[in-house]
């Protein structure tokens, strides 16, 4: 039975942890002694990701020191595990930053903006996702030109909301907190009257072509008619259909079929008993494999397309593999034994509203091992914020829904009552996040560095796009 403490000792918690670890103290960064070489950590995830697109993912981390933060969750999970812990614990996204924010169509249909990603998903400290957050707009700042003072309060105030919505919640009951969700349109109408006209246009732009990427989309730009059914088209190395990948190893269609379909029957046994009647209703018809991400290019992920009532009736899901979470050398295991069913698990506790496909599979590649896999649809009304074209308003106003949306996230799972009465109602921990975020986007800006010294130098090899 679970222990049901008051709120007054749940208080006294958040408060006592300020002792063992006062707030101030998360503005601290330094490396420690003998800090890691970060490309000989990139090498090491390298070594589990398909050898043949490991230089895709160094030439998009490549690109710039923001492209890099956003692939290297592994080493700022190394850096926060030397750092300061405040013991307060809850499902961390553990790859927090402001990208892997967005919007999508909710079971409802209704458009929300929630926490999109949830491949390195793990229970630890609620810090090192605002953490993460914190520098990553830092550094994106640092990329768009902003003076450091703009810098420092768009950190400062996403912190601030993050500190701000946590209280909020920590007066509300359970069923209040796991009902709050944040609808687009109640964003977008924050931003109204403080944005101007062309970022407000570019913002609803950014919506309606979100609205726009469903599975019938999908259809009309991944796919070509063949003998009267639908295939997937190549556009190596970014997407290799399944006809390409069978010449490569001597498998027939007719067995690739069997097997996916088996593979298909598996993850149709963790959807919920409604669902798999849905799920009933679409045949398997292609395959293909995809690049995805910046941090995640290397890792296996699948595009499979399913048909429904007819070809206009199209389902594409995305099967991409999950491996360990990044947190958990720093951490603790997953208890889960599949890693696909430990992000669906944790991306359940975390969203307000998500896919309601998810699902995960344990699969033999064609080295004979097996591999873990989560599935989600490919396209289901998915749109993140373009960071690239973000002033200075724009982007303190998203950090500030960034910060309100992850503190909302946290409360599903950790305990709220304590991490407010933690966090508290002064700015300690707003501005120490502030320090800490402009010091670790020097390290960052360093490890960037180091990864174009050594392909300059030949340790290993980037391949740019076209």
């Amino acid at each position: 039975m679970a222990a049901h403490p008051s709120s007054r000792e749940r208080k006294a918690r958040g408060k006592s942890a300020r002792t063992g670890m006062p707030r101030s103290a998360h503005g601290e960064w330094a490396p420690a002694a003998g800090r890691f070489d970060p490309v000989a950590m990139l090498e090491e995830q390298a070594g589990e990701r398909v050898p043949s697109l490991v230089p895709l993912r160094y030439g998009r981390m490549s690109r710039s020191p923001f492209a890099f933060f956003r692939g290297g969750a592994y080493l700022m999970a190394a850096d926060l595990a030397n750092g300061p812990d405040s013991g307060l614990e809850v499902q961390l996204c553990g790859d927090a930053h402001l990208s892997n924010f967005g919007g999508f169509a909710g079971p409802d249909r209704r458009f929300l903006f929630d926490l999109n990603d949830f491949d390195e998903t793990l229970a630890g400290p609620f810090e090192w996702d605002v953490k993460r957050l914190a520098a990553s707009l830092e550094v994106a700042g640092r990329q768009q030109g902003f003076a450091p003072k703009a810098r420092r309060r768009i950190v400062s105030h996403s912190v601030r909301a993050y500190r701000e919505t946590m209280r909020r919640l920590a007066g509300m009951g359970n069923l209040e907190v796991w009902y709050e969700r944040l609808e687009f349109d109640r964003a977008f109408a924050q931003l109204e009257s403080r944005l101007d006209a062309k970022t407000l246009r570019r913002a609803q732009s950014n919506r309606e072509k979100a609205r726009s990427k469903d599975s019938l989309r999908a259809l009309s730009k991944l796919t070509t008619v063949v003998d009267g059914e639908h295939r997937i088209v190549s556009d190596p190395p970014l997407i290799v259909s399944a006809s390409e990948l069978l010449a490569q190893n001597g498998t027939s269609h007719e067995e690739l079929d069997d097997r996916v379909r088996q593979l298909l029957s598996a993850y149709r046994r963790t959807l919920s008993g409604e669902l798999r009647r849905l799920f009933d209703g679409y045949r398997y018809v292609d395959l293909a494999r995809k690049v995805v991400g910046v941090g995640s290019v290397g890792t296996r992920a699948w595009v499979v397309l399913l048909m429904g009532r007819d070809t206009r009736d199209p389902l594409f899901l995305q099967v991409k593999e999950a491996q360990r979470s990044v947190l958990e050398p720093f951490t603790r295991r997953s208890p889960f034994r599949n890693q696909g069913q430990r992000v669906v698990e944790g991306q359940r506790l975390m969203q307000a509203a998500g896919d309601i496909l998810l699902g995960w599979i344990r699969a033999p590649g064609p080295d004979g091992r097996e591999r873990d896999f989560y599935v989600r649809q490919l396209w289901d009304e998915k749109g993140s914020a373009i960071v690239e074209a973000m002033n200075v308003p724009t982007c303190d106003l998203y950090g500030q829904i960034c910060g309100a949306t992850l503190a909302r996230a946290h409360a599903r799972s950790g305990d709220r009552v304590a991490i407010a009465a933690y966090l508290g109602r002064g700015e300690t921990f707003d501005d120490a996040l502030a320090a800490f975020a402009e010091a670790y986007a020097d390290q960052s800006e360093g490890d960037h560095a180091a990864l174009l010294r050594a392909i300059a130098e030949g340790r290993v090899t980037a391949q740019a796009e076209e």
